[in-house]
């Protein structure tokens, strides 16, 4: 917040409306005054209210008390509320939020707000450490966690931050807020962040400034006002490189076997059915409905994302959701080739379900199937696949490129966006924009078709 002595306040000011037998009667009584450059007007109807104000003004900046330049008042006038803290603030906007957002979305706003507070914090003595800092900020920012006990050192960091950092009117200051919005440009290395996380963090400190409007905190939201650095729009595609061709996608499927046959079905359904790893684990076996060979379908109707526990209403990794981009009970059926028919039947098999009808489940027992473990399985069936110089390339770098693959392999094969679009559950603007790429090994073929035209063959 940005004070200055430099005041002057000037006579009061009559407003007067015509009457109808010419004469003028007095409306409005204004107060004008300076606060270093910056002029301010408060109107009232009554002129002792306005000689009332005036006063308070006038004996405010004869007693020396400071002003501040963005309200035009003394700082002993600022309203109480705004004497709130950003840490009580952020854990308030939370609890606001958790409720109708996802785990996920839980967990990407409370790291956004980890980063706006921290740029917030004072650097004065006592400050914790930062990861002590960002621990207690880990913990507030999580209504599951907030109540609990923790270790004495975050608890007393909690108390720290509690009291320390600035108050939510602080961000009224266009200096104040274009240094935060500058910092979270940054890492703590020093390095520019992903274009991804400067938005989600803007983003959330746009929402959150709504909603100090909302509690009255701050008058308006004045993040519009400040000319910060723009954020380029990425147009975000996959990388050609990373799409398997079909010869390697089963190359990858039978390393597997090699090293984990019960996890083959899993990248299968991954690679020729498009799903989502999230919509893999909590692939049931009601959900198939296939022949003894040939065509199937899969009839999806949730996922399971995985995020940490702490961060979920059942306390569970794998909290069932709706898919994504559909609403609550909506499901998408999707297209199950005759080989990945052959594949599901031998996997049921050969290694059953668990209780609930999950067609993949832990190594041990019968819990979530975990992204480390099948991550683990992938990175071996790569490395036992593929040449040390392709092992290094994005070529199926993570098994989310499986479905790259299959969505690409659609695409090309029936030449058909929406249908493609309706079976991998996107929009054909998304399908066309990040999905419409050529299978490894495809760019040589396009280049000998548009030759033979060229030479007229």
């Amino acid at each position: 917040m940005t004070s200055t002595y430099n005041v002057r306040v000037w006579s009061i000011q009559t407003r007067y409306k015509a009457q109808p037998d010419g004469s003028r009667k007095p409306t409005r009584y204004v107060v004008r005054w300076m606060v270093g450059r910056e002029r301010f007007d408060e109107s009232f109807k009554i002129r002792t209210q306005a000689d009332g104000f005036r006063s308070t003004l006038m004996s405010a900046a004869k007693d020396g008390q400071p002003f501040d330049v963005t309200k035009g008042l003394p700082l002993a006038m600022l309203r109480t509320t705004d004497t709130m803290s950003w840490f009580d603030f952020a854990c308030a906007y939370v609890d606001l939020k958790w409720n109708d957002i996802a785990p996920k979305s839980r967990k990407s706003a409370a790291d956004s707000l980890v980063s706006i507070t921290r740029a917030l914090i004072p650097d004065q003595n006592g400050r914790p450490d930062h990861t002590t800092t960002t621990r207690a900020l880990r913990t507030a920012f999580n209504k599951n966690r907030r109540d609990q006990q923790h270790p004495e050192e975050i608890s007393r960091a909690i108390r720290w931050l509690r009291n320390n950092t600035p108050t939510v009117g602080v961000l009224a200051d266009a200096a104040e807020l274009r240094a935060l919005l500058t910092a979270l440009d940054r890492n703590r290395n020093g390095q520019r962040a992903a274009v991804d996380t400067v938005r989600l963090r803007r983003t959330t400190l746009r929402n959150s400034l709504d909603y100090a409007v909302e509690r009255k905190l701050l008058d308006r939201n004045p993040i519009g006002d400040v000319k910060a650095r723009k954020q380029k729009s990425v147009l975000h595609e996959v990388d050609r490189r990373s799409v398997a061709n079909p010869v390697q996608a089963r190359t990858l499927l039978s390393a597997v076997r090699d090293i984990h046959p019960q996890l083959v079905a899993f990248f299968a359904v991954m690679y020729f059915a498009a799903l989502r790893p999230e919509e893999a684990v909590n692939l049931r076996k009601h959900n198939l409905s296939l022949p003894e060979e040939g065509w199937g379908e899969l009839h999806l109707e949730r996922a399971a994302p995985e995020v940490g526990e702490e961060w979920t209403d059942s306390r569970t990794r794998g909290e069932q959701r709706s898919l994504k981009h559909r609403e609550d009970g909506k499901g998408r059926p999707v297209p199950c080739s005759d080989e990945l028919t052959a594949i599901l039947h031998d996997h049921i098999a050969a290694f059953g379900t668990a209780p609930d009808g999950r067609l993949f489940r832990a190594v041990r027992g019968d819990g979530w199937l975990s992204s480390s473990v099948y991550g683990r399985t992938w990175a071996k069936a790569r490395a036992a696949a593929f040449t040390p110089e392709v092992v290094v390339s994005p070529l199926a770098k993570r098994p989310y490129d499986l479905r790259h693959a299959a969505v690409s392999t659609w695409l090309n094969a029936t030449g058909d966006p929406t249908r493609v679009a309706e079976w991998a559950g996107h929009s054909v603007a998304v399908l066309l924009r990040v999905y419409a790429k050529c299978l490894d090994g495809g760019e040589q073929e396009a280049r000998q078709r548009v030759q033979r035209w060229l030479n007229g063959l």
